[in-house]
């Protein structure tokens, strides 16, 4: 077996690791399970956090699963079920706020957006299924972004965050706060960040462990969509993310 085959093995051993009953584990407990000495271990944790298939609590020195598995993850349920599982939840939030509602997952720096429900308006967005938005600008990427580990966020952002118009947020001190507010409302607003005339409102889709996996979205145009109505209907946006996450882990619990 060669060396580069025997490194992958190794690192899908120390994947293997986390479990339901084990999903936080340090350097020394991956050791001893994996059976490798503490020197090569380090060296596999290093190379996967780089990638973002775990992350390391900084204060303690913990790892879990990281972001990139977790979106590997739901790109499984999303081939097989969390369209299916989300598609009457975001129906009946576009019937009842008459907007369009997506369904989006971060992937590197953008949001993709898995599922659009058009509303019936005469006037609305034109958005479709496997669109790439910035994750920094946009009500969907900061409802995710606002619930992941600060480091993860700032490799994000250190690849850049262009002006799209007037209102975009250009400093990381600016982004950091809108984020801790985020994170107090518990959904993300964005005013006209993106594009010109255009406002959205959005809430995460957590796991069981409360990681951020994907979010949901009310768009529409800004003179409908105003601040005020967004703060309104946030509440209803997370609620119906909840009820998602809900269907969600009932479908995962019965496939194991």
């Amino acid at each position: 077996m060669s060396e580069s085959i025997r490194a992958v093995e190794r690192a899908l051993d120390v994947l293997l690791c986390f479990t339901q009953q084990t999903p936080e584990l340090s350097m020394t407990q991956i050791a001893e399970q994996v059976g490798i000495n503490k020197s090569t271990i380090h060296r596999l944790l290093a190379t996967l956090e780089k990638k973002r298939f775990v992350e390391r609590d900084p204060l303690t020195g913990i790892y879990r699963p990281g972001i990139r598995l977790l979106q590997l993850a739901y790109l499984t349920l999303e081939q097989n079920d969390l369209r299916r599982l989300a598609a009457p939840y975001l129906r009946r939030l576009c019937e009842l706020q008459r907007e369009n509602v997506n369904l989006t997952i971060l992937d590197d720096i953008d949001v993709i957006y898995l599922e659009v429900v058009e509303s019936a308006q005469r006037v609305k967005l034109a958005a479709t299924s496997g669109q790439r938005l910035p994750a920094f600008c946009t009500a969907s990427g900061k409802a995710i972004l606002a619930f992941m580990p600060e480091e993860e966020v700032k490799r994000i952002i250190e690849r850049g965050m262009p002006r799209y118009t007037p209102y975009t947020l250009l400093s990381s001190s600016e982004l950091f706060e809108n984020l801790h507010h985020t994170r107090e409302l518990g959904f993300a607003i964005s005013e006209q960040e993106f594009e010109d005339g255009i406002n959205a409102v959005a809430a995460p889709i957590f796991d069981r462990s409360k990681q951020p996996l994907a979010s949901i979205s009310v768009a529409g145009p800004a003179y409908r969509l105003s601040r005020e109505r967004m703060l309104e209907i946030g509440p209803q946006v997370v609620d119906t993310a909840n009820k998602i996450a809900q269907e969600v882990e009932m479908a995962v619990n019965m496939a194991l």
